[in-house]
Order: C-alpha cells, then sequence, then structure tokens
C-alpha cells in the first residue's frame, strides 16, 4: 500500500471497500459556484491526498478549471461569483472570512495553460515570490533560484544566463521557469491548469517527468484535456460532467473499470 494512510471508522466514499483512505491534503465538500445565474460547480465533494498527483478529466466547460481555481480562490476575482460549501486545506477552511488571500496564494501556486513569465530576467521570475514576502539578501535569494531551478530540471540548461531576459526562453524553459516560481516559496499544492496544451511531445514530457518529481515535495492538481496524461501521470482521477464530480478514485481503476456509464462513455470516446 502507498504512501501514508489512515484508518476511517466510516467508509468514505472515496475510499474502497476497506474504508482505508490516504492522508487528505485538500477536502471539498459539498461544493457549488454560480456565475451570475450560471451554476458552474454542482455539490462537488473529494479529497485530495498530500504527495500525489490528482487530475481533473472532462470536456470543454464541464467546469474542470473552475473547480481548480476555487482551490486558491482566483474565483474571487471574477464580479457576481457566488459560492457555498467548504474547501479545506492543511485542515484550515480557506473560504473562512478572516482567512489571508495573500498567505493562502503562497501556501497554492498556480501555474497556468499559457506559460506566463515575466518581462525580467530568469533570476528575478523566480526571487519575485521571495522577494514580496520580505527575503532580502543576495545569498538567500541565490540559494532559493537554484533550489527552485533545480527542483524544475532547469538549473543545468540556465545557471550560466540567469541575467537573460526568461521571455528568450524555449515554450518548455519558459513553463518549467513558471514551475520553478510557483515553488519558490515553498507551497503545499501545486495547481497546474493544461500545463502541456501548448508545448511539443518532448517539452511535454520534460514536464510529465517533472511532475512525478515534484509529488515527493508537494500535493499537485492538474486539470487536462488529455486523458493520456491523466493515466500516465496521475495517482487519482477525477471526471467532471456539466459541473458534476460524476466520478473519482483511483486512476488506474477509474480508466479499466469506471463505476458510472457516463465515465466509460467518456474515456472510450463515445462523447466529449
Amino acid at each position: 500500500m502507498r504512501g501514508n494512510i489512515q484508518v476511517t471508522a466510516t467508509l468514505n466514499p472515496h475510499a474502497g471497500a476497506s474504508g482505508i483512505i490516504e492522508t487528505p491534503m485538500v477536502e471539498i465538500d459539498h461544493l457549488s459556484l454560480w456565475y451570475g445565474e450560471k451554476r458552474a460547480l454542482k455539490d462537488v465533494s473529494m479529497s485530495i491526498p498530500k504527495h500525489r498527483i490528482t487530475a481533473y478529466i472532462g470536456p470543454s466547460g464541464c467546469g474542470k478549471t473552475t473547480l481548480l481555481r476555487c482551490l486558491n480562490r482566483m474565483n474571487d476575482l471574477i464580479d457576481g461569483v457566488r459560492i457555498v460549501g467548504t474547501i479545506r486545506i492543511g485542515g484550515t477552511d480557506i473560504y473562512d472570512p478572516a482567512l489571508d488571500v495573500t498567505e493562502l496564494r503562497k501556501r497554492v501556486g498556480m501555474v497556468f495553460q499559457k506559460s506566463n513569465p515575466f518581462p525580467k530576467s530568469i533570476f528575478e521570475n523566480v526571487a519575485y515570490g521571495p522577494r514580496i514576502l520580505g527575503v532580502t539578501g543576495r545569498n538567500d535569494l541565490d540559494a532559493i533560484v537554484e533550489r527552485s531551478l533545480r527542483a524544475a530540471a532547469l538549473w543545468d540548461e540556465v545557471q550560466d544566463r540567469l541575467d537573460d531576459s526568461a521571455l528568450g526562453l524555449s515554450g518548455g524553459q519558459q513553463q518549467r521557469l513558471c514551475i520553478a516560481r510557483a515553488i519558490a516559496v515553498e507551497p503545499d499544492v501545486l495547481l497546474m491548469d493544461e500545463p502541456c496544451s501548448a508545448l511539443d511531445p518532448i517539452a511535454t514530457a520534460k514536464i510529465e517527468e517533472l511532475m512525478l518529481e515534484l509529488k515527493n515535495s508537494y500535493t499537485i492538481v492538474i486539470v487536462t484535456h488529455n486523458m493520456q496524461q491523466a493515466a500516465r501521470v496521475s495517482d487519482y482521477t477525477g471526471f467532471m460532467l456539466l459541473g458534476e464530480l460524476v466520478e473519482f478514485g483511483v486512476t488506474k481503476e477509474l480508466f479499466t473499470n469506471p463505476r458510472d456509464k457516463r465515465t466509460e462513455d467518456y474515456i472510450t470516446g463515445r462523447f466529449g
């Protein structure tokens, strides 16, 4: 059995028949979201295990990215959004009015579909977050930048040109730089929204390999349209349809023996 486990007295809906589940990092409880009158998420509940990769799959417009953006409260930035339900990260209710959202976004990093390096040097891209958090010593920043770039499998490629513009990197390198920037502040959770959709197969393979390394240190949640990618890298997968979490479970089981016919129809290509 993998990882740290805990035994629960009651059967968890996301556990196996034995009632044994992995230690959760993120707990989503009866979450619903509306954009104005439109309901985008419908009573979503799930536990995301610590130091695992969890993937959300489903057709366009099914609520995958909306759910992902709830985990660092990015939907707060959209007018007319209303949310009910609870999300706990590391046991903390992230929608508690007393919560510091800036502190939350330090704990929950995000990598977007399109790489978005700042128009600054490679060094300053990675040092940006630590500087905001008050790290000013050059030796400290040097150590953080090197650690983060090494963790993002980019150090060997850029160590001799840290003062060059990040915009001069290839697409795959830019995406790894954005990962380095996200982990420089040592978050608990790393969110990735279609991180490989704009990349060629070689760059995609590097990012996937990197994810498998990073899950040893971070809890990773990815949104992907690529079911093969979800099958390759994720430990757990959630299938979403029309704002509903149709099915959630161990990736291998979901792909080989789905419990819901809608899941089976999607993964076999009958729709979507």
